[in-house]
């Protein structure tokens, strides 16, 4: 993608583009990682999901965190995005420049992916020491902050203790970011139930805005988060769900080893993997994502 403005940075999903000195223009592609790994199989519409989900997630949170958002008109913003209009429609906001906080900022109430290997091995999950018996799809005692590094793309997230946190940013940083997080995830919890489904763990990315936490990036999607069929949850299982976990698993049985380049992915995934992503968001939003693009 081209677009008429001063490229900062293209990660795994969003490309961010410089728009004056305080403001950046997110469009988030329909490009799908899998293990830090971009996948060479775009997901079509993927981008838009992710951005009309997000925003539609901002408005639900605003009484617990601010966020990043000036406007999601992008080419009433930046006129000169209009010629490019096929490229940024329904998939760009024009956000605030934040500080960003150099941790993942996780949040789980249920026991799976990374969290499962790590309780498996030790029994603690970033510090936090977990009761026995637990297993694959477990409701945790009560959610749990469990951050992580941000590695560069194409390396691995590491996991960290609370008390590495306190030590890198100080124990008030550390606190906000916690208590945010978690306050973040039990008003997905919360919404998320009343639309039928379970929002197992989430990531949210944070940042400083005149020394205020912003909420930034995405939030609550099927790339930040896990989302169960509530009606089908059975613990001791891998879930059926409403994100990437579906193409996770295809690539581990495809035998791919996790190292670049990775697997061309075939249209019956594409496919159904849209369809997942599109359900999450009618669901979520009880609004159609066909309309979400006519009025984009």
């Amino acid at each position: 993608m081209t677009l008429p403005l001063p490229l900062l940075h293209s990660g795994k999903v969003r490309d961010l583009y410089a728009v004056g000195d305080d403001q950046l223009l997110l469009v988030a592609s329909d490009r799908l990682s899998a293990y830090d790994v971009i996948l060479p199989t775009t997901i079509p519409d993927k981008g838009a999901v992710l951005t009309g989900l997000s925003l539609w997630w901002f408005e639900q949170l605003a009484d617990v965190v601010p966020n990043h958002v000036v406007t999601a008109d992008v080419m009433s913003a930046v006129p000169a995005l209009k010629p490019f209009a096929d490229q940024v429609r329904g998939r760009s906001v024009l956000v605030q420049k934040l500080d960003m906080v150099q941790v993942e900022c996780v949040a789980r109430g249920y026991l799976t992916g990374g969290g499962l290997t790590d309780y498996n091995a030790t029994g603690v999950v970033s510090g936090v020491s977990l009761p026995a018996g637990l297993v694959d799809g477990s409701q945790l005692p009560a959610p749990i902050f469990t951050p992580s590094s941000k590695a560069p793309v194409g390396e691995h997230d590491l996991p960290m203790t609370y008390d590495e946190v306190v030590a890198s940013l100080g124990p008030a940083l550390a606190a906000e970011l916690r208590d945010v997080t978690l306050r973040v995830y039990a008003r997905g919890l919360s919404v998320a139930a009343a639309a039928g489904i379970i929002l197992a763990d989430t990531k949210v990315e944070l940042g400083l805005l005149s020394g205020a936490l912003v909420l930034g990036d995405e939030v609550l999607t099927p790339d930040s988060s896990r989302f169960w069929p509530a009606a089908s949850w059975q613990p001791g299982r891998a879930q059926p769900s409403y994100d990437k976990q579906y193409v996770r698993d295809w690539v581990t049985a495809s035998g791919w080893d996790k190292k670049e380049p990775g697997p061309e992915l075939p249209a019956e995934v594409v496919d159904a993997t849209r369809a997942k992503y599109v359900e999450a968001y009618e669901l979520l939003t009880g609004s159609s994502f066909d309309s979400y693009l006519r009025e984009a």
